[in-house]
């Protein structure tokens, strides 16, 4: 399986996010970064997320997802689009409630060849474990069946944070 990478562009406010590869938490911080630069940018009009290259993404990519979506809507009142060809993934995305915070599409972007890769970015295991806590209590709180599955490792990683 092909390690997972994050690729980026943005023009006039408009941004692509494309996840690539197998996107696990080892990317939690250089997402959660970037996408509290992007929300906080002057110029933002919009995102796409991309997940049609994505060949797994793990629950704590799929918090940040739904904390960008959520953020997107309380600040500018825009809902995101996530675009999805894997039926395996569309099927989490709408078990996971994905379709109340984003836009859900079936069909790929035209061209991705200005997209660039985003460097990953360094944290402690206490910084990476605060960011896959906030990652899932933001699923939990999507609907009662991830309030169920969650349950466990909230509380496990609210032991080991405190």
């Amino acid at each position: 399986m092909q390690p997972g990478k994050i690729l980026v562009a943005e023009q006039d406010g408009a941004f692509v996010i494309k996840l690539v590869g197998d996107v696990r938490l080892t990317l939690c911080t250089t997402m959660d970064e970037f996408f509290d630069e992007m929300l906080s940018s002057a110029g933002f009009a919009s995102v796409v997320v991309d997940l049609i290259d994505a060949s797994n993404i793990d629950s704590t990519t799929l918090g940040l997802l739904a904390k960008l979506a959520i953020k997107a809507k309380q600040r500018f009142g825009y809902v995101p689009v996530i675009l999805s060809t894997n039926p395996d993934i569309t099927r989490v995305l709408d078990s996971m409630g994905f379709d109340r915070v984003f836009s859900i599409r079936e069909e790929p972007l035209l061209d991705d060849e200005d997209l660039g890769e985003l460097p990953v970015l360094p944290d402690s295991e206490e910084g990476v474990r605060g960011r896959v806590l906030e990652a899932h209590r933001i699923l939990m709180g999507m609907n009662d069946s991830n309030r169920a599955k969650f349950r466990e490792l909230v509380s496990l990683l609210e032991g080991q944070c405190y």
